[in-house]
Formats: C-alpha cells, structure tokens, sequence
C-alpha cells in the first residue's frame, strides 16, 4: 500500500520522461505519433490500475486513519518532510482524477486535439497528472504547494499551444489569475508552519488552531482561502475560468473542470477546516454569501448565454455552471457542519463525473458541426440531435439532467446536503443568515434547471428532415469507451450514495473534531 501511493504519485512523472525519449525500435510500429500516444494511454492505465488496487486494499473499516503512508524527512532545516498518505477525503479524488486522465488518454489517442508535437501533448498530460494527484496524497503544507503550482505549467501550455480561437490570451489569463492567488496562499501557509514550528498537515489538523493565535488564523485564512478561491473558483475570481475552457481542448477542459477545480475545494477542506478553525468560523459566513452570490450568478449568466441571437458557446456555458455548482460545494464547507462539508465532497465528485461527460460531449458536437455556438446548432432546424444522432443527443440530455440534481442521479446528493447543512450550520453561525443562503441555493437549482432544459430544447429537438441535408456520425465506439464509466458512475453514485457518504463521513467527522473522533 505505502508502495502503490508513492508509486501512483510518481510514475506519471517517470511516463512523461518516457515520452520525450526515442521509442525503442521494436515500440515504434508504423507511426511514432501512434507510438508515443499509445504510450500515454498504458500509462494513465497502470496509474488507474494502482489506484483501484489501492481502492481495493484501503481498510474501509477505518477511512478516517491516513493509510499508505509515507514519511521521510526533506528538508531538516525546515523540517518540511514527503508526507504521503489518504483518508476517506482523499481517496474518492485520488481515484476519480486516475480515472480522468485515463479516459482523456483514451479519447486522445483516437481525436488528438490539432497543436504541435504529441509527444509534447502527452508529456504535459502526464505531468498534470502528477501534480494533481499529488495535491490530494500529500500531508505538508510546502509539498501540498509544490503540487498545487506544479499543474500551472501544463494546463497553460495545453490552452495555449492546443486551445482553440483565443487560446493564447485564455491562457495567460489563467496562468496570471492563478499564480497570483497562489503567491498569497504561500504566505499564508509559511505564516502557519513558522507560528507552529511544522508544516505537517496530519499533526496540525491533530492541534487544531490551538497553537495558533486568533489573529494568525483570520490572516492564515485570509490568504490560503484567497488561493484557493481562485483556483475554485468563486465569485468574482471567476472570470479566468469561462476563457480558459472556451479555449481549451476537449480533454483540457474536461481536466480543467473534473480535476483542477476540486484542488481549490479540497485544500479548504483538508488545510482551512481543521488547522485554522476559529479563522474559519469568523470567515464562514462570508464564505457562505460568495458561494450562494455565485449559485444564482453562475445560473443566470447561463440563462443569458441561451438566448436567441447571443451565440452563446457551449463550452463557455458549462464553465459559468461550474461556477453555480462550485458555489454549492463552498456553501456545504461554510457550514463547517459534517453534514454540509459531507455534501461538499459529494458534490465535488458529482461535478467531476457530470460535467467532464458535458465537456466531452460538446467536444463531440463540436467535432461534428465545427461549432459548439448554440444559435448555429439550433439553426432553422436546430441540431435535431435526436432524430441524426440519437444515441449523442440521449446522451447529452443524460448529463444535463444530472447536473441539474436529478434525484436518483449523482448531482442530486451533494447540492441537497449542501443545502441540509446550511439549514442548521455549526454552533454560533448565524443560522438566519444561513438560512437566506439555503433560499438563494434552493432557486439556483430553479435556474439551473431551466438553462439546461433550454439547451436540451434547442440542440436535441428540430427537424431532421428539414434543412440542408447533413450526415451526422453518432457516438463512436472510442467515445462509448471514453463515456460509459462515467455515465455508470453518475448512476451508481445516485442510487448508492453510501458509498461514497460511508468513506468520507467518519474522515469528516475526525476532521471536525480535531482528530478526537
């Protein structure tokens, strides 16, 4: 187990190494460019492998104890160690981000986006991965850090050299918006290991704030929530966001909302919660208005994006709801309540599945129409995907139905325990505050149904038969393979939310307590 974690965190890294060499002679086949592509897709495989085994071999018994763990001193002087481990947190992101990559490999492989080099486009994917994974294994605030900053990198090259029309300004955008928040988290995560004398996140979560003074938690919160925000993002550090996925390939922005979305969350979860509690509580209601201004925020920009005669893109579309729905996993841990931040991990998943499935699913549409403007494919006849392509249009009314909270579905779960926490947040919150949040949460779902309705209405529905006559592929068997887990995980995850709820409760429950429950 202490193997497979190191090794998960890693072998991405090796990979991408591998991939800028030569290819053996007898590896080569008849393209190299085949060769190195077929080479990223056995990699994320080996890491997806390594983290079902882990999955598999964790004592689900015991989920909040950290297991697979290693700790080896880094650096003595200031006593920064390569502090590795997973709880019942981390396990369900770790797992979800393996299973991303690798399906993005896959997808690649047979639709690689038009750039430079594959070898470079697979080197960078590998790193990404690396760094994302590391993000949810590692337990010291200077590795947590390193991890964060180190998918910059990537996902800037990834926008910029393979993005679409505006790709270059997207890019710089997000590297600049991003580097920025990340410049004050790291001084509020030295102000923390200095006051305490330890960057070690499991003994700091064990004090619990009660080595810190009140005044160096309100700053510590300050700053690393700033970061984190950004990188979330919430309202109104969002505006990188909608640019960065309208520009982005399909797989880079299935990343982007899937995996690097959830390292802004997870940090308020795994650093903020438990390390600097009394910070929190004096921020939370703030907290708690940004994230419900950002739910009816990210709906109605939405709602204004389906509008006849906005040529509202798709892609720029699903980043504005990634706002919304972030905004319900910021509400669940602004409660600071087992049952909100419970509902905040939930959603995170939930969001992860839902809306990389709608990223690859408008990259499909896309790749077929050679636009994702909804005014184009809900032309005169609008896309009718339901009479050309039937199987891509049940499918897209699939994830949108889900990302709207279907019940039964996996989207359902985390908003509606969100919205359970703010209803009776910890003790001395503000409960009518609160419960305005819960009200504005209620009606972002409103709204988050109705754009969604709108946009199955104007792609999926039309006539066929009318209008230029247009041969329409439907799902291919490269997609139905790159599609089908998460389709079968935003099921499972809706009928059975117990087992996600049964790992990630007990882990919630310690946190909470200090590391006394």
């Amino acid at each position: 187990m202490q193997f497979l974690l190191a090794f998960i965190v890693a072998a991405p890294l090796l990979g991408a190494v591998a991939a800028l060499l030569p290819a053996p002679p007898g590896l080569k086949g008849r393209s190299p460019e085949q060769a190195v592509l077929r080479h990223g897709v056995t990699v994320t495989g080996v890491i997806l492998a390594a983290a079902v085994a882990l999955t598999l071999g964790f004592d689900h018994d015991a989920p909040s104890r950290f297991q697979a763990t290693t700790d080896i001193s880094w650096i003595q002087a200031l006593n920064i160690r390569i502090h590795l481990g997973v709880d019942g947190i981390s396990l369900p992101l770790l797992l979800m981000t393996a299973l991303l990559f690798f399906l993005c490999a896959v997808y690649s492989y047979f639709k690689l986006p038009e750039g430079p080099s594959p070898k470079a486009f697979v080197a960078l994917l590998l790193v990404l991965e690396s760094g994302t994974l590391a993000t949810f294994a590692v337990l010291d605030l200077m590795l947590f850090f390193l991890a964060f900053e180190m998918v910059l990198i990537p996902m800037y090259f990834l926008i910029a050299r393979w993005g679409g029309a505006q790709r270059q300004a997207a890019a710089w955008k997000f590297i600049l918006y991003t580097l920025l928040g990340s410049v004050v988290m790291l001084l509020g995560l030295l102000l923390i290991g200095l006051d305490s004398g330890t960057f070690d996140m499991v003994a700091l979560a064990s004090d619990n704030g009660r080595g810190l003074s009140h005044t160096t938690q309100i700053l510590a919160v300050l700053a690393i929530g700033t970061g984190l925000a950004v990188k979330t993002p919430m309202w109104p550090l969002h505006s990188w966001l909608p640019d960065a996925h309208t520009a982005a390939p399909t797989v880079g922005s299935v990343l982007l909302a899937g995996v690097l979305l959830k390292m802004g969350t997870y940090g308020f979860v795994r650093i903020l919660l438990p390390v600097t509690p009394d910070g929190m509580h004096t921020f939370a209601p703030y907290l708690g208005a940004f994230a419900a201004v950002g739910i009816v925020y990210g709906s109605l920009a939405c709602l204004a994006l389906t509008r006849k005669g906005v040529k509202g893109d798709l892609k720029r579309l699903i980043a504005y709801s990634s706002v919304g729905h972030m905004g319900f996993v910021l509400l669940g841990i602004a409660t600071m309540t087992p049952t909100g931040v419970n509902g905040a991990l939930f959603a995170n998943i939930a969001h992860g599945l839902i809306t990389g499935l709608l990223f690859f699913l408008v990259g499909a549409l896309k790749d077929r129409y050679g636009s994702s403007d909804l005014d184009t494919l809900a032309g005169a006849t609008g896309a009718a995907l339901y009479g050309r392509a039937p199987r891509l249009g049940a499918l897209l009314a699939f994830a949108a139905v889900a990302s709207l909270g279907l019940p039964g579905l996996a989207g359902f779960w985390g908003e509606m325990l969100a919205l359970f926490g703010a209803f009776d947040p910890a003790a001395g919150l503000s409960r009518p505050a609160f419960l305005t949040y819960m009200a504005v949460g209620a009606f972002g779902t409103l709204l988050t149904a109705a754009y969604l309705l709108i946009v199955v209405r104007r792609v999926c529905m039309g006539d066929p038969e009318a209008g230029p006559e247009l041969t329409l592929a439907d799902v291919q068997r490269y997609e139905f393979a790159a599609w089908t887990p998460l389709v079968a995980l935003t099921v499972l995850a809706g009928l059975w939310p117990a087992t996600l709820l049964g790992l990630t409760d007990p882990a919630v429950q310690k946190l909470l307590a200090g590391g006394n429950a």
